[in-house]
Protein backbone atom coordinates (compact mmCIF):
# COMPACT_ATOMS: atom_id res chain seq x y z
CA UNK A 1 0.00 0.00 0.00
CA UNK A 2 1.61 3.31 -1.08
CA UNK A 3 1.10 6.49 1.00
CA UNK A 4 -0.21 8.47 -1.87
CA UNK A 5 -2.59 5.28 -3.07
CA UNK A 6 -5.70 5.82 -0.39
CA UNK A 7 -7.97 8.86 -0.74
CA UNK A 8 -10.29 8.94 2.19
CA UNK A 9 -13.76 10.85 1.83
CA UNK A 10 -15.99 12.83 4.26
CA UNK A 11 -16.92 10.82 7.14
CA UNK A 12 -18.43 11.51 10.32
CA UNK A 13 -16.49 9.28 12.83
CA UNK A 14 -17.72 7.24 15.72
CA UNK A 15 -17.33 8.33 18.96
CA UNK A 16 -16.66 5.12 21.07
CA UNK A 17 -12.81 3.82 21.30
CA UNK A 18 -12.03 0.73 19.66
CA UNK A 19 -9.44 -1.65 21.26
CA UNK A 20 -9.09 -4.02 18.63
CA UNK A 21 -8.24 -1.59 16.52
CA UNK A 22 -6.28 0.11 18.81
CA UNK A 23 -4.25 -3.07 18.78
CA UNK A 24 -4.00 -3.39 15.25
CA UNK A 25 -2.48 0.47 14.52
CA UNK A 26 0.06 -0.65 17.03
CA UNK A 27 1.10 -3.74 15.62
CA UNK A 28 1.55 -1.93 12.13
CA UNK A 29 3.38 1.11 13.39
CA UNK A 30 5.49 -1.33 15.68
CA UNK A 31 6.09 -4.37 14.33
CA UNK A 32 5.46 -3.61 10.75
CA UNK A 33 7.00 -0.32 10.98
CA UNK A 34 4.39 1.47 8.19
CA UNK A 35 5.04 5.35 8.72
CA UNK A 36 2.80 7.66 10.64
CA UNK A 37 1.13 8.84 7.10
CA UNK A 38 0.31 5.53 6.13
CA UNK A 39 -1.05 4.47 9.73
CA UNK A 40 -3.17 7.84 9.97
CA UNK A 41 -4.86 6.53 6.24
CA UNK A 42 -5.33 3.11 7.79
CA UNK A 43 -6.79 4.39 10.87
CA UNK A 44 -9.35 6.67 8.99
CA UNK A 45 -10.74 3.94 6.63
CA UNK A 46 -11.04 1.46 9.22
CA UNK A 47 -13.25 4.42 10.80
CA UNK A 48 -15.17 4.95 7.65
CA UNK A 49 -16.01 1.05 7.62
CA UNK A 50 -16.92 1.72 11.75
CA UNK A 51 -19.53 4.56 10.71
CA UNK A 52 -20.95 2.74 7.67
CA UNK A 53 -21.62 -0.40 10.09
CA UNK A 54 -23.05 1.92 12.57
CA UNK A 55 -20.76 -0.63 15.23
CA UNK A 56 -20.81 1.35 18.84
CA UNK A 57 -18.13 -1.23 20.27
CA UNK A 58 -15.97 -4.36 19.48
CA UNK A 59 -18.56 -6.83 19.28
CA UNK A 60 -20.42 -5.43 17.30
CA UNK A 61 -17.74 -4.64 15.21
CA UNK A 62 -17.05 -8.32 15.22
CA UNK A 63 -20.27 -8.89 14.43
CA UNK A 64 -20.34 -6.70 11.22
CA UNK A 65 -17.24 -8.11 9.32
CA UNK A 66 -18.81 -11.02 7.26
CA UNK A 67 -19.37 -10.83 3.87
CA UNK A 68 -22.71 -9.53 3.08
CA UNK A 69 -21.91 -6.11 5.12
CA UNK A 70 -18.51 -5.67 3.51
CA UNK A 71 -19.63 -6.53 0.23
CA UNK A 72 -22.20 -3.43 0.96
CA UNK A 73 -19.55 -1.23 2.35
CA UNK A 74 -17.74 -1.60 -1.41
CA UNK A 75 -20.65 -0.72 -2.73
CA UNK A 76 -21.33 2.10 -0.22
CA UNK A 77 -18.10 3.55 -1.60
CA UNK A 78 -18.93 2.90 -5.05
CA UNK A 79 -21.86 4.79 -4.95
CA UNK A 80 -19.92 7.95 -3.36
CA UNK A 81 -18.43 8.16 -6.68
CA UNK A 82 -14.66 6.43 -5.83
CA UNK A 83 -12.68 4.81 -8.43
CA UNK A 84 -12.54 1.21 -8.30
CA UNK A 85 -8.91 1.82 -7.63
CA UNK A 86 -9.52 3.22 -4.09
CA UNK A 87 -12.31 1.40 -3.27
CA UNK A 88 -9.68 -1.58 -3.58
CA UNK A 89 -7.44 0.47 -1.58
CA UNK A 90 -10.44 0.71 1.37
CA UNK A 91 -10.98 -2.70 1.16
CA UNK A 92 -7.53 -4.01 1.01
CA UNK A 93 -7.10 -2.21 4.72
CA UNK A 94 -10.09 -3.73 5.86
CA UNK A 95 -8.78 -7.23 4.52
CA UNK A 96 -5.32 -6.69 6.25
CA UNK A 97 -7.58 -5.81 9.50
CA UNK A 98 -9.27 -9.11 9.18
CA UNK A 99 -5.95 -11.14 8.87
CA UNK A 100 -4.48 -9.55 11.89
CA UNK A 101 -7.43 -10.76 14.13
CA UNK A 102 -7.83 -13.98 12.11
CA UNK A 103 -3.61 -14.36 13.46
CA UNK A 104 -4.74 -13.32 16.82
CA UNK A 105 -7.17 -16.25 16.94
CA UNK A 106 -10.04 -13.50 17.11
CA UNK A 107 -11.56 -14.19 13.60
CA UNK A 108 -11.84 -18.22 12.02
CA UNK A 109 -10.99 -16.74 8.72
CA UNK A 110 -10.90 -13.43 6.58
CA UNK A 111 -14.34 -12.61 5.28
CA UNK A 112 -12.94 -9.89 2.81
CA UNK A 113 -11.48 -13.14 0.94
CA UNK A 114 -14.77 -14.00 0.01
CA UNK A 115 -15.66 -10.56 -1.66
CA UNK A 116 -15.60 -9.95 -5.27
CA UNK A 117 -13.46 -6.75 -5.73
CA UNK A 118 -14.37 -3.82 -8.10
CA UNK A 119 -11.90 -3.86 -11.48
CA UNK A 120 -10.13 -1.49 -12.01
CA UNK A 121 -8.21 -0.78 -15.03
CA UNK A 122 -4.63 -0.98 -14.99
CA UNK A 123 -2.93 2.01 -15.19
CA UNK A 124 0.35 2.86 -16.53
CA UNK A 125 3.03 4.63 -14.54
CA UNK A 126 3.24 7.98 -15.51
CA UNK A 127 6.65 9.54 -16.41
CA UNK A 128 8.13 12.66 -17.65
CA UNK A 129 9.77 12.59 -21.01
CA UNK A 130 13.71 12.40 -21.02
CA UNK A 131 14.37 15.97 -23.50
CA UNK A 132 11.85 17.58 -20.79
CA UNK A 133 13.80 16.89 -17.77
CA UNK A 134 16.71 17.32 -19.41
CA UNK A 135 15.34 21.23 -20.49
CA UNK A 136 15.27 21.90 -16.68
CA UNK A 137 18.20 21.07 -15.67
CA UNK A 138 19.78 22.61 -18.34
CA UNK A 139 17.36 25.75 -17.21
CA UNK A 140 18.30 25.27 -13.85
CA UNK A 141 22.52 24.86 -13.99
CA UNK A 142 23.03 27.96 -12.22
CA UNK A 143 21.42 27.19 -9.08
CA UNK A 144 23.38 24.06 -8.32
CA UNK A 145 26.84 25.88 -9.17
CA UNK A 146 28.48 28.41 -7.25
CA UNK A 147 26.52 31.40 -6.31
CA UNK A 148 27.56 34.88 -4.58
CA UNK A 149 24.18 36.00 -4.02
CA UNK A 150 22.84 34.49 -1.03
CA UNK A 151 19.87 36.40 -0.45
CA UNK A 152 16.68 34.12 0.74
CA UNK A 153 15.20 34.02 -2.99
CA UNK A 154 18.41 32.56 -4.18
CA UNK A 155 18.63 30.09 -1.65
CA UNK A 156 15.28 29.27 -1.98
CA UNK A 157 15.82 28.29 -5.80
CA UNK A 158 18.71 26.45 -5.29
CA UNK A 159 16.80 24.26 -2.56
CA UNK A 160 14.19 23.60 -5.22
CA UNK A 161 16.40 22.82 -7.64
CA UNK A 162 18.19 20.40 -5.32
CA UNK A 163 15.21 18.38 -4.02
CA UNK A 164 14.08 18.10 -7.54
CA UNK A 165 17.48 16.92 -8.84
CA UNK A 166 17.54 14.76 -5.58
CA UNK A 167 14.24 12.66 -6.39
CA UNK A 168 15.48 12.34 -10.08
CA UNK A 169 18.62 11.19 -9.71
CA UNK A 170 17.90 8.55 -7.00
CA UNK A 171 14.58 7.72 -7.56
CA UNK A 172 13.57 7.67 -4.02
CA UNK A 173 10.03 8.50 -2.31
CA UNK A 174 8.96 11.96 -1.04
CA UNK A 175 8.79 10.23 2.60
CA UNK A 176 12.20 9.03 2.21
CA UNK A 177 13.71 12.84 1.20
CA UNK A 178 12.05 14.16 4.16
CA UNK A 179 13.74 11.50 6.39
CA UNK A 180 16.97 12.22 5.07
CA UNK A 181 19.93 13.34 7.27
CA UNK A 182 22.95 15.14 6.59
CA UNK A 183 25.07 12.53 7.20
CA UNK A 184 23.03 9.79 5.18
CA UNK A 185 25.32 11.58 2.10
CA UNK A 186 28.59 9.65 1.63
CA UNK A 187 31.06 12.10 -0.34
CA UNK A 188 33.85 9.92 -0.24
CA UNK A 189 31.83 6.90 -1.86
CA UNK A 190 29.54 8.36 -3.59
CA UNK A 191 26.47 7.28 -2.12
CA UNK A 192 23.33 8.03 -0.30
CA UNK A 193 21.84 5.89 2.71
CA UNK A 194 17.91 5.83 2.04
CA UNK A 195 15.92 4.55 5.30
CA UNK A 196 12.71 3.16 3.56
CA UNK A 197 9.86 1.34 4.41
CA UNK A 198 9.63 -0.97 7.35
CA UNK A 199 12.82 1.06 7.95
CA UNK A 200 14.77 -0.97 5.71
CA UNK A 201 18.13 0.67 4.48
CA UNK A 202 19.75 0.76 1.26
CA UNK A 203 22.91 2.17 -0.72
CA UNK A 204 21.77 4.45 -3.45
CA UNK A 205 25.04 5.59 -6.08
CA UNK A 206 25.48 9.10 -6.88
CA UNK A 207 27.56 10.65 -9.55
CA UNK A 208 30.13 13.08 -9.28
CA UNK A 209 28.31 16.17 -10.25
CA UNK A 210 24.89 15.71 -8.22
CA UNK A 211 27.38 15.06 -5.03
CA UNK A 212 29.01 18.39 -5.78
CA UNK A 213 25.50 19.92 -6.10
CA UNK A 214 24.13 18.78 -2.68
CA UNK A 215 28.08 19.98 -1.45
CA UNK A 216 27.11 23.59 -2.56
CA UNK A 217 23.72 23.05 -1.23
CA UNK A 218 24.85 21.92 2.05
CA UNK A 219 27.32 25.18 2.20
CA UNK A 220 24.26 27.55 1.28
CA UNK A 221 22.32 25.89 4.89
CA UNK A 222 25.16 26.53 6.57
CA UNK A 223 25.94 30.57 5.21
CA UNK A 224 21.74 31.14 6.04
CA UNK A 225 21.53 29.15 8.76
CA UNK A 226 24.93 30.98 10.43
CA UNK A 227 25.91 28.03 12.62
CA UNK A 228 27.36 24.36 12.03
CA UNK A 229 24.96 21.43 11.52
CA UNK A 230 25.80 17.78 12.63
CA UNK A 231 25.47 14.65 10.14
CA UNK A 232 21.85 14.13 12.59
CA UNK A 233 20.77 17.07 10.96
CA UNK A 234 17.87 17.12 8.53
CA UNK A 235 19.71 17.25 4.55
CA UNK A 236 16.94 19.49 3.76
CA UNK A 237 15.37 22.74 5.12
CA UNK A 238 14.10 26.08 4.76
CA UNK A 239 15.81 29.21 4.56
CA UNK A 240 14.69 29.77 8.09
CA UNK A 241 16.34 26.29 9.31
CA UNK A 242 13.21 24.84 9.60
CA UNK A 243 12.83 21.03 8.33
CA UNK A 244 10.88 19.50 5.44
CA UNK A 245 7.14 18.18 5.51
CA UNK A 246 5.77 15.73 2.83
CA UNK A 247 3.33 18.47 1.46
CA UNK A 248 6.27 20.82 1.02
CA UNK A 249 7.96 18.28 -0.89
CA UNK A 250 4.80 18.18 -3.59
CA UNK A 251 4.83 21.81 -3.86
CA UNK A 252 8.16 22.47 -4.58
CA UNK A 253 8.15 19.54 -7.55
CA UNK A 254 5.00 21.30 -8.31
CA UNK A 255 6.12 24.81 -8.53
CA UNK A 256 9.43 24.29 -10.38
CA UNK A 257 8.39 22.08 -12.89
CA UNK A 258 5.49 24.17 -13.46
CA UNK A 259 7.36 27.05 -14.27
CA UNK A 260 9.23 25.41 -16.66
CA UNK A 261 6.93 24.32 -18.65
CA UNK A 262 6.93 21.37 -20.87
CA UNK A 263 5.80 19.36 -18.56
CA UNK A 264 2.36 17.53 -19.06
CA UNK A 265 0.17 15.67 -16.64
CA UNK A 266 0.60 15.51 -13.11
CA UNK A 267 3.94 17.02 -11.69
CA UNK A 268 4.99 15.15 -8.59
CA UNK A 269 7.22 12.83 -6.41
CA UNK A 270 6.25 9.32 -7.60
CA UNK A 271 6.47 11.09 -10.90
CA UNK A 272 9.93 11.24 -11.20
CA UNK A 273 10.49 8.36 -9.49
CA UNK A 274 8.46 6.54 -12.01
CA UNK A 275 10.58 9.09 -14.77
CA UNK A 276 13.93 7.41 -13.68
CA UNK A 277 12.93 3.75 -13.55
CA UNK A 278 11.61 4.07 -16.89
CA UNK A 279 14.67 5.23 -18.35
CA UNK A 280 16.93 2.69 -16.28
CA UNK A 281 14.92 -0.33 -17.89
CA UNK A 282 14.87 1.85 -21.48
CA UNK A 283 18.96 2.11 -20.76
CA UNK A 284 19.23 -1.51 -20.48
CA UNK A 285 19.45 -2.01 -16.11
CA UNK A 286 18.04 -5.41 -15.28
CA UNK A 287 14.66 -5.89 -13.15
CA UNK A 288 16.78 -6.73 -10.22
CA UNK A 289 19.26 -3.71 -10.11
CA UNK A 290 16.30 -1.16 -10.25
CA UNK A 291 14.07 -3.36 -7.59
CA UNK A 292 17.35 -2.51 -5.39
CA UNK A 293 17.68 0.98 -6.38
CA UNK A 294 14.07 1.59 -5.80
CA UNK A 295 13.87 -0.21 -2.15
CA UNK A 296 10.71 -2.67 -3.76
CA UNK A 297 9.87 -5.24 -1.56
CA UNK A 298 9.40 -7.68 -4.42
CA UNK A 299 9.85 -7.76 -7.98
CA UNK A 300 6.31 -7.91 -8.98
CA UNK A 301 6.21 -3.92 -8.09
CA UNK A 302 9.17 -3.06 -10.15
CA UNK A 303 7.67 -5.10 -13.43
CA UNK A 304 5.12 -2.58 -13.82
CA UNK A 305 7.66 -0.70 -15.46
CA UNK A 306 8.27 -2.98 -18.47
CA UNK A 307 4.38 -1.82 -19.44
CA UNK A 308 5.90 1.98 -20.09
CA UNK A 309 8.51 -0.19 -22.72
CA UNK A 310 6.79 -2.16 -24.29
CA UNK A 311 4.50 0.65 -24.99
CA UNK A 312 7.27 2.85 -26.32
CA UNK A 313 8.66 0.04 -28.19
CA UNK A 314 4.73 -0.43 -30.03
CA UNK A 315 5.45 3.20 -30.83
CA UNK A 316 8.47 2.89 -32.81
CA UNK A 317 7.72 -0.44 -34.41
CA UNK A 318 4.34 1.50 -35.59
CA UNK A 319 6.18 4.60 -36.97
CA UNK A 320 9.26 2.87 -38.25
CA UNK A 321 8.63 -0.79 -39.28
CA UNK A 322 7.45 -1.04 -43.10
CA UNK A 323 4.78 -3.49 -42.69
CA UNK A 324 2.94 -1.87 -39.87
CA UNK A 325 3.47 1.46 -41.76
CA UNK A 326 1.94 -0.59 -44.63
CA UNK A 327 -1.00 -1.67 -43.00
CA UNK A 328 0.04 -4.82 -42.34
CA UNK A 329 0.63 -5.43 -46.14
CA UNK A 330 4.01 -6.52 -47.91
CA UNK A 331 5.83 -3.43 -49.46
CA UNK A 332 6.67 -3.20 -52.82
Amino acid sequence: MTEEGLQVGNQEKTEMDSDLINRYMDYITTVRRYSRRTAEIYMSSLEEFRAFSQVSGDGELLESLIPNIVRGYEVALLGKGLKSRTVNLHVSVLSGFCRFLVKEGILKSNPVRLVKRPRAEKRLPEFFREEDIAAYFMRTDAFASEMPDLTVGGYERRLRRAVVSTLYNTGIRRSELVRLRRGDVDFSRHVMRVTGKGDKMREIPLTSSFCQEISLYLHAVDTMAGGVSDTSSPLFVTAKGRPFYPELVDRIVKQELGEAGGFSGRKSPHVLRHTVATELLDDGADLNSIKEFLGHSSLAATQVYTHNSIEKLKHVYESAHPRAKNGGKNGD
